[in-house]
């Protein structure tokens, strides 16, 4: 018996076209079908479907579409068959597949006006959840045999442990970008002697703490909201609630705490291997000393370089670990949220920390430590 249905046609002495319907006329079997019928030009009279095997709703729908489009009459059919095309053809449907889009004067506010919205209420949800975290904090405080150290260490491992290979090859690699490009550009000035300073300072004051920031948030920021996403969504938040335990004691202060304290170690190693990148390359390219590269740095970049980076690195930790936190705790529908969530969460995070960073440029500014 053939696999998949098929057709024939025939014309009566009146010129009438009647088509033949044979074989399985279900879904595995009419798909070259409906593709033959639809190529069909001359108009048809009437649908045989005497010589019909099987047929399911797909089938049915093939038939029924054929005869509608054609005005045509159903012939021959089973009992199941005029079963199926009976109930197929009261689900015709005249509506517009794509529905009417409003205009461009209405979709730009009704744009607008859900971001603001949406603005307003996410800056409500992001001050209800540091306010809540505040608090368990200050429970922390009062009651420390509660603080989980356990769970802190290991963020501690997570955060910074493991991440110094990748953050010392970056930083490594952005010391050596930052020596050459800046070498290329003060040769013009007979000024090359300054890469030493360029280096330096750059890495110590910017780059060894922001880069550093950049890596944390699309490494540990981006697993803080899926992990915490994963457990909303499989009910373990709920469950923790249940048996007295609190999710932001447990999940978030551990979190927020590990990324806060290892972001200076973390922004201080990538300065240093910074240095030692432009050190490597100013060897080769500018003859510079290795050692004598190192031994300069301690004589042009101020110390208040080194307080600056380390003073905006805590701040740094913090806005990627809450917001983190903050998008997995706001997980609620399915699997796919979790994904939407993490991703909101690096980019909101790396936002924050270049604000933050501006803010920081024009305060130390202000302060005298330009």
């Amino acid at each position: 018996m053939s696999q998949r249905a098929e057709f024939t046609t025939s014309s009566d002495e009146g010129g009438a076209v009647t088509i033949a319907l044979a074989g399985p006329l279900t879904v595995a079997g009419v798909g070259v079908l409906d593709q033959e019928l639809r190529a069909l030009t001359e108009p048809v009279a009437r649908v045989d479907l005497s010589g019909v095997s099987v047929i399911d709703t797909v089938g049915a729908w093939v038939a029924w579409r054929l005869a509608r489009d054609n005005a045509a009459e159903i012939t021959g059919g089973s009992e199941e068959a005029s079963r199926l095309i009976a109930a197929v053809s009261k689900s015709d449907d005249t509506a517009d597949v794509n529905p009417p889009r409003p205009g461009v004067i209405v979709r730009v506010p009704e744009a607008v006006g859900s971001m603001v919205v949406g603005l307003g209420a996410g800056t409500v949800g992001v001050t209800g959840f540091f306010g809540a975290m505040l608090i368990s904090a200050w429970s922390l405080v009062r009651h420390p045999s509660r603080l989980r150290m356990t769970a802190i260490v290991r963020q501690f491992e997570l955060v910074g442990v493991s991440a110094l290979g990748i953050i010392g090859l970056m930083s490594f690699l952005v010391g050596i970008v930052i020596a050459q490009q800046g070498a290329v550009q003060l040769q013009q000035f007979g000024a090359e002697v300054y890469t030493v300073n360029l280096t330096g300072r750059l890495s110590m004051r910017e780059l060894g703490v922001l880069m550093t920031a950049i890596m944390v948030a699309g490494r540990s920021g981006s697993a803080f909201a899926a992990q915490i996403g994963t457990m909303k969504l499989t009910e373990e938040i709920d469950a923790m609630r249940t048996i007295g335990v609190s999710p932001f004691e447990a999940l978030i202060i551990p979190r927020v705490l590990a990324a806060t304290l290892m972001m200076p170690l973390l922004g201080f190693y990538a300065a240093i291997l910074a240095i030692i990148g432009g050190a490597f390359i100013a060897n080769f390219a500018l003859g510079i000393p290795f050692f004598s590269f190192l031994m300069r740095i301690q004589e042009v970049v101020p110390i208040r370089d080194v307080w600056v980076g380390l003073i905006k690195a805590p701040f740094f930790g913090m806005i990627i670990a809450i917001t983190g936190c903050y998008q997995g705790m706001q997980v609620k529908a399915n699997a796919e949220e979790v994904g939407l969530r993490t991703t909101q969460a690096v980019v909101q995070a790396i936002f924050m920390v270049i604000v933050l960073d501006a803010f920081f440029a024009v305060f130390f500014t202000k302060l005298g430590w330009g």
